[in-house]
């Protein structure tokens, strides 16, 4: 871990709630959000987040599953995600949720006309917005978890 936590302490807790609780707290519940408010498809919703995990590496979002009304995806869907572009396991809004994620990811500039006539094909403008949020929010705290050392102790509240 690259932040020094105090014994007895939970690292999550600390880092997020106690050393910047004016921005950590408002980090979280902007996360905890993504998850709670979204009106995403799970699938979709998957493909985009462990798209985003896969690139970040994060261990804890790699190794986390998405639960709504007692579904999760199947156990091969990660694999799957690594394979959007030729994968039979995805319907067109599930693959263009993983190449959103990973354009946003690695190359948000090259996200062209084309590529916004088939995301327009496909989603409405508030899911366009949502699906960019929840990206954005998995891109910033997978990344802080993962640099700061904290993915390997990180447990979500209430869960």
């Amino acid at each position: 871990m690259n932040i020094d936590i105090p014994e007895g302490k939970n690292a999550i807790e600390y880092v997020w709630g106690e050393l910047v609780p004016g921005i950590g707290i408002a980090a979280s519940e902007f996360s905890l959000a993504v998850y709670a408010h979204t009106t995403l498809g799970l699938r979709e919703f998957e493909a985009a987040r462990l798209r985003v995990a896969q690139i970040n590496g994060c261990a804890f979002c790699l190794d986390w599953r998405t639960e709504r009304d007692g579904q999760k995806v199947e156990e091969e869907f990660a694999d799957a995600v690594t394979r959007w572009r030729t994968t039979a396991a995805f319907d067109d809004r599930t693959r263009l949720a993983a190449e959103y994620a990973e354009r946003y990811v690695l190359d948000h500039h090259g996200i062209d006309d084309a590529f916004w006539d088939r995301m327009t094909g496909h989603y409405s403008r508030p899911e366009i917005v949502e699906l960019s949020m929840s990206i954005g929010s998995w891109l910033a705290f997978g990344r802080l978890n993962r640099v700061l050392g904290l993915d390997t102790v990180c447990v979500l509240p209430g869960h």
